[in-house]
């Protein structure tokens, strides 16, 4: 190992960045403490389980129980790989080739090499960005092509990156300095700037960005479910379903940024007091990503009422009406 002088290249992010293709789907979120990679390895395929690893990553980990994890292939796919003038190098002994009866000529060095292997693609694949990544990644079913993208994502500052613990540079909020765009106008707004308008923190924020926003008329919000959320661990162990409640509640606070948008709610507090029309259409599985489309029917001075809808790949999974006193923002009952 040589010394340079040079400093080391960090890259970190400040709100979400999330990359899909398919079932496929990479998420990278803030971590200040360093590079956390939680993978998911699932290929419907009795020859290779499913498979789930969540480990923080440094040198002496990264040595110990990623690098010695070995590429795989089924062997049905190897004729079809050499006849492509690929893996020419790849035998049993380098190679974990699966038939019918299991691994040929070679044995496991660990019990879920396979997706320790898929974390070493990952690792390798976001070195394209040329430094250190400092973030918390979920990665389902991704391979080199989805890893990359997140690697340019990083470069290019898709998530407001920061180099070395500095912000990239990136434009400019409304010139109210509220972060949040005038009556009238439609704009998109980060995690940090939701975070300035509602009182919710994690894990209880589901609202990862908004992708649209008029004050007082309508918002359509983001909110990428990963398999590390919380509510996972007991709803349900092996058949993760994303609460209804909880879609209900995300809806609810893209809700009440729309209403703290504007001039005269804008340092009320929104409660909820009913819900009406309930309908949930279908399960929200870790990968999904919501979006949450909402729109304001009725605005008053004590109370509001707005219409809500989530949905997945374009399918309507749940859907609600909802309506809020408005309440001093010093007033706690």
């Amino acid at each position: 190992v040589q010394s340079q002088d040079s400093e080391a290249v960090e890259l970190g992010v400040n709100q979400p960045i999330f990359v899909s293709q398919g079932d496929s789907s990479v998420l990278a979120r803030p971590n200040p403490d360093g590079l956390r990679v939680s993978y998911t390895l699932d290929y419907d395929n009795p020859l290779l389980p499913t498979q789930h690893l969540s480990i923080s990553i440094d040198e002496e980990v990264y040595a110990r129980e990623i690098a010695p994890a070995r590429t795989f292939v089924l062997l049905e796919e190897v004729k079809e790989l050499q006849k492509a003038g690929l893996g020419k190098g790849a035998d049993p002994s380098n190679t974990l080739v699966l038939g019918p009866d299991g691994i040929i000529d070679n044995s496991l060095r660990f019990e879920d090499e396979f997706v320790r292997h898929k974390i070493l693609d990952l690792l390798g694949d976001l070195y394209l960005a040329n430094a250190a990544i400092r973030a918390d990644i979920t990665a389902i079913k991704s391979g080199h092509s989805l890893n990359a993208c997140l690697a340019e994502a990083f470069i290019q500052g898709g998530g407001d990156a920061q180099s070395n613990g500095q912000p990239a540079p990136r434009s400019e909020p409304p010139a109210n300095g509220t972060g949040i765009p005038e009556e009238g106008q439609s704009t998109a707004i980060n995690a940090a700037e939701i975070a300035r308008i509602l009182p919710h923190r994690y894990p209880f924020l589901l609202v990862d960005k908004i992708i649209r926003l008029v004050a007082n008329e309508s918002a359509t919000g983001v909110k990428c479910v990963t398999v590390n959320e919380e509510f996972f661990q007991g709803h349900f162990p092996g058949n993760p379903v994303m609460p209804g409640v909880l879609i209900v509640e995300a809806l609810a606070q893209v809700g009440g940024i729309i209403l703290k948008a504007g001039d005269e709610h804008k340092d009320s507090s929104a409660y909820l007091l009913s819900l009406d029309r309930v309908k949930f259409r279908r399960p929200v599985a870790p990968g999904d990503q919501l979006l949450l489309q909402v729109d304001a029917v009725r605005i008053r001075s004590r109370s509001a009422h707005v219409k809500g809808r989530a949905l997945v790949d374009g399918q309507v999974v749940a859907e609600a009406e909802i309506r809020y006193a408005l309440l001093p923002a010093d007033r706690s009952n």
